[in-house]
């Protein structure tokens, strides 16, 4: 199998190194990371696996190095969506489009941009960050999940074998909205400055996410959205649990909140690197949804707001109780 992974960031190397084992793949991606990799090769640590050091991965800057592949699996920021289907419009082929990608319209931008093709939506629920140039870690825990179909099913195979749990899914919509309620946090984690397992351990810090959380929810049912269950815990029941103090949380959320010490959110380390954030993608697109159908969304507005703030004047660390007063006082006003 030929597998080509376009915008091979954190995720798309990630992807990529562990699916060298069982395919040949291609990551293709911009020279500051490339030229690491081709000096270092690739090395991976995290997920409850032994470290993995990879070589002999074809690397390349070229969009047309995806021209001969079966899959090309989609890893570039959701700004970048449309650019990424021109791009691999130009190249041609009939390779099966994959997105992987955080944001719940990347499936759509993809196959408007390339009528035609296959494409199916997928989702990544843990957190992957680059440690150094060359390696990749991943922090947080859970399984891939995939349209299924019988174009999607060689590769949830290949997935499975080379080390990815991977469920193949018939909800797909419902999972990308359900991990949206979970990426809320992304913000929360930026602007605290912490690692995500300090992050989630204090109570302050929930209560914001819970704030965003039941905003979200009652978006979505104001939409007719029903997010899919992709954890133990229901999404109607995230705000709730969210908000225990934290001995209970702890306790509760042991198995299912799986966090090592080293992982962050992926928009905590775009502040650092003074890359745009997926802010728009994420809280933005909460207080759209909710703003289409007369629903109140003020904490997710304001937190979209800090970052932005953070993207153009740099980030402070909030602590759990200024951040908490922050959002609370946009939610009274």
């Amino acid at each position: 199998m030929r597998i080509a992974v376009f915008g091979a960031g954190s995720i798309g190397c990630h992807l990529g190194g562990m699916l060298a084992g069982v395919a040949e793949v291609t990551l293709i991606g911009r020279p500051s990371v490339m030229d690491p990799l081709r000096s270092e090769g690739l090395t991976l640590t995290g997920g409850g696996r032994a470290d993995r050091h990879v070589t002999g991965l074809r690397l390349s800057t070229d969009p047309g190095a995806a021209a001969e592949a079966d899959y090309v699996l989609v890893t570039v920021k959701s700004g970048a969506t449309k650019g990424a289907a021109a791009e691999l419009a130009g190249v041609g082929g009939d390779a099966v489009v994959v997105s992987f990608q955080n944001g719940l319209h990347n499936p759509r931008l993809l196959r408007d941009g390339l009528p035609g093709r296959e494409v199916l939506a997928g989702m990544v629920p843990y957190n992957v960050a680059r440690t150094a140039p060359a390696h990749f870690h991943q922090g947080t825990f859970g399984r891939l999940m995939l349209d299924a179909g019988p174009r999607s099913a060689p590769l949830v195979a290949a997935l499975e074998r080379a080390g990815l749990p991977t469920e193949a899914r018939s909800d797909m919509p419902g999972v990308q909205h359900a991990k949206l309620l979970m990426n809320l946090n992304n913000a929360v984690n930026a602007l605290s400055g912490l690692p995500l397992r300090d992050q989630l351990g204090q109570r302050a810090y929930r209560a914001c996410l819970a704030l965003c959380q039941r905003e979200a929810l009652a978006a979505y049912r104001a939409a007719g959205i029903r997010p899919a269950r992709v954890s133990p815990v229901p999404p109607g029941l995230m705000p709730f649990v969210l908000g225990l103090p934290d001995g209970v949380f702890r306790r509760l959320a042991a198995s299912t909140l799986r966090v090592d010490a080293r992982a962050r959110s992926s928009m905590w380390d775009d502040l650092r690197q003074g890359r745009p954030t997926e802010i728009g993608e994420l809280q933005g697109e909460i207080t759209a949804l909710a703003e289409r159908h007369g629903t109140p969304a003020p904490a997710n507005a304001r937190l979209a707001e800090l970052v932005r703030l953070a993207e153009t004047e740099g980030a402070r660390a909030w602590t759990g109780p200024e951040l908490l007063a922050e959002l609370r006082t946009a939610r009274d006003a």
